[in-house]
């Protein structure tokens, strides 16, 4: 009996020796699929790597839910939103490391679009803590099967025709208050912008102010809140999306197209970071599997799969960036929120749906 356990607990001892330690990825849902993680693992192995790619559950779904991931050590690799890395409410950036641009595993690196590669706000310092991936437009997404023409400027959504037919988030209200600054012909973060200035913000916080009332009015034009997901019923006109949704529902057979309006839409770009205790060989490692992912094949799926924007020059095809090579405008690149214009935000959109 005892030579029996004895060599079981050699059986055990070997193989867990074997067995490759895992690579923990925290991802947004449908950003790393299971054949790249198979191409990633046969390229750890074939260079001598022992480790394996292992995405973790639960998916990413906003800047606190990201921090408190990377603070418990549960990820070695994220996939932040630029904007939650130096957030106020979630200062992620303590707990990445700034990235080795110069790696001999980053090869594809050079290939980035150099506009998005030293961003302030994804920086400490010097020190870049992201790897440009994918990114896309906050916007409203018509929906072409019923209409001939969109909206042309964002002030268009406060129309009548629109009452009833128009969808916008629930939860991640801060897009809604850009729309209506926007049709106040301000900039789509000016909350945030002026959040140093008391007197600006108590202003623009009124109950009866200005700001209040146009948001309170947008919603009331909303048919249909959505809360995980946009949702693209037949019966609405306009949803609220950041792309991939959009996306999807038109490859099971929809037909919605991102209006253009003349104040622009505001953007976003889904990052790649390392964990501040990644080192040696498992770093190494992460690198690879970076280097990968800002690859061309997986790039040119973030175009035509997700709907995205790809944040390498290697696809042969970037629509949205093509159609407006301005699309990435610093002045609508969603901000990393104070805590102050984030409570101010809090109040207006509270207001407006106790109405």
């Amino acid at each position: 009996m005892k030579q029996y356990l004895m060599a079981t607990i050699v059986l055990l001892t070997t193989t867990l020796a074997q067995a490759a330690e895992p690579l923990r990825v925290f991802t947004w849902e449908g950003y790393v699929q299971p054949d790249e993680i198979s191409a990633v693992n046969a390229l750890l192995k074939e260079q001598g790597y022992d480790y394996a790619v292992e995405v973790i559950e639960p998916w990413a779904a906003g800047p606190d839910q990201m921090f408190d991931v990377l603070r418990s050590h549960a990820a070695d690799i994220a996939f932040l939103t630029l904007n939650y890395i130096n957030m106020e409410s979630a200062l992620s950036a303590n707990l990445l490391q700034p990235i080795d641009t110069a790696s001999p595993r980053l090869l594809n690196y050079k290939h980035l679009n150099q506009s998005l590669t030293r961003i302030p706000m994804g920086m400490r310092g010097q020190d870049v803590l992201y790897i440009p991936w994918g990114g896309g437009a906050y916007g409203i997404w018509a929906n072409m099967d019923k209409l001939s023409e969109t909206p042309d400027s964002v002030k268009d959504l406060w129309d009548p025709e629109w009452r009833g037919k128009l969808s916008l988030s629930k939860g991640q209200f801060e897009p809604n208050i850009a729309l209506a600054l926007l049709a106040m012909d301000k900039p789509p973060f000016h909350v945030n912008d002026v959040s140093g200035n008391r007197d600006v913000l108590a202003a623009l916080s009124l109950a009866d102010g200005e700001l209040q009332a146009k948001v309170s009015a947008l919603y009331d034009q909303v048919g249909f809140f959505w809360e995980t997901g946009p949702e693209f019923k037949e019966e609405l006109l306009l949803v609220a999306s950041y792309g991939p949704g959009a996306s999807a529902h038109n490859a099971a057979g929809g037909n919605w197209s991102l209006v253009q309006f003349e104040e622009g839409n505001t953007v976003w770009l889904d990052t790649i970071n390392f964990s501040r205790n990644l080192t040696g060989k498992k770093l190494e490692a992460a690198e690879i599997f970076a280097n990968y992912f800002i690859g061309k094949d997986v790039q040119t799926r973030v175009v035509n799969g997700l709907g995205m924007v790809a944040a390498s020059t290697l696809v042969e095809a970037n629509p949205l960036i093509e159609e407006n090579p301005d699309f990435f405008t610093e002045t609508m690149f969603w901000p990393p929120y104070t805590r102050t214009a984030s409570n101010v935000m809090v109040t207006i959109n509270k207001r407006a749906m106790d109405r």
